[in-house]
């Protein structure tokens, strides 16, 4: 198989590289600086154990020539971009006729849990992966990636469930590319899982490093109560760790520790947009759904859009400002 990854960020890049380093033919997806510099110089992954710069064909949007049958689509995109990226590719046409929305898998390596169902309106084969992937990209042409021993764990399966030859394909090339990729029939509890994890990223996001215990654990108890009132399943804290064990931890790179999570990071970057109405915004539709308050999430999700509105930096927000707002 060869891989398209749409969205050569954090995710994507590390992604990219590690398949490209294990002989499996990659083209990455990126714009504007990053795009240019993967272009003249390739794409640089810095890691634990040292730096390597892969040569990969990079592009902003599908060409004219039709993608090869073989082809495995891999979108990294953060969620708010997942509705531009999708339509951009799937009328994608396929070599031997029909499109990429109609005869090409789709493999969703991103946070958050709505991605899949809005991918598959549009494609027929959706996999998603829950992305455990320490990883960051702030400057262009270069993914730091803090993952060790193993670079990240993505587990695999299809969506709505259950898992197929697909599924066991690419874990395979993620294997060889040095990732832990486990096939999961029930892959949305994890990323369920996932979710309620990364619902202090906007809260790192907001505060950097210095995050109330008392303020985190408000946010994610909203989503565990979401979750239970929608009766949906996830994996423990306790459960992923024993997943991860020793296989995927953090080590600095060139003497520094990771920045920050993504949302922390599109705020660094400048970006003019984040994922959190995706993240803390899902419990919040599932607050009120099922009608579970979910004040916390939602100050979090008002507090990271006027921080992009007034270009307020990561970790700058006020502590008191946002106690007020949950308030």
């Amino acid at each position: 198989m060869r891989y398209v990854i749409i969205g050569a960020g954090a995710v994507g890049g590390t992604i990219g590289v590690r398949l490209a380093q294990a002989d499996r033919e990659v083209t990455v997806v990126a714009r504007g600086a990053h795009l240019d510099a993967i272009r003249a110089r390739g794409l640089t992954l810095r890691q634990p154990d040292g730096e390597v710069t892969a040569r990969l064909t990079a592009v902003d949007r599908p060409g004219d020539q039709p993608l090869p049958a073989d082809t495995v689509l891999i979108l990294t995109v953060k969620s708010q971009d997942t509705a531009g990226a999708l339509a951009a590719w799937v009328d994608a046409p396929v070599v031997g006729g029909g499109t990429a929305g109609e005869r090409l898998p789709l493999v969703t390596a991103q946070n958050g849990v709505a991605n899949e169902r809005a991918a598959l309106r549009l494609f027929a084969d959706v996999h998603p992966v829950c992305v455990w992937l320490p990883a960051t990209h702030l400057d262009p042409g270069v993914v730091v990636a803090n993952g060790y021993p193993h670079p990240g764990m993505l587990h695999i399966g299809r969506y709505p469930g259950g898992a197929d030859d697909t599924d066991r394909a690419v874990a395979a090339d993620l294997t060889a590319a040095g990732f832990v990729a486990p096939v999961r029939t029930d892959v949305l509890r994890w990323k369920y899982g996932k979710l309620l994890s990364n619902l202090g990223n906007g809260l790192q996001a907001l505060l950097g490093r210095d995050i109330p215990d008392a303020l985190a654990e408000r946010v994610r108890a909203e989503g565990v109560a979401a979750l239970a009132a929608a009766g949906i399943a996830h994996t423990s804290p306790e459960e992923e760790k024993a997943e991860r064990g020793d296989l995927v931890g953090q080590r600095p790179v060139d003497g520094e520790a990771r920045s920050g999570g993504s949302t922390w990071q599109s705020l660094a970057r400048g970006t003019g947009s984040t994922e959190v109405d995706h993240l803390n915004g899902e419990i919040a539709l599932l607050g009120r759904l099922h009608g579970v308050p979910t004040p916390a999430n939602v100050a979090v999700q008002r507090a990271v859009r006027r921080a992009v509105r007034e270009r307020i930096g990561a970790g700058a927000f006020p502590l008191a400002e946002l106690e007020k707002m949950i308030a």
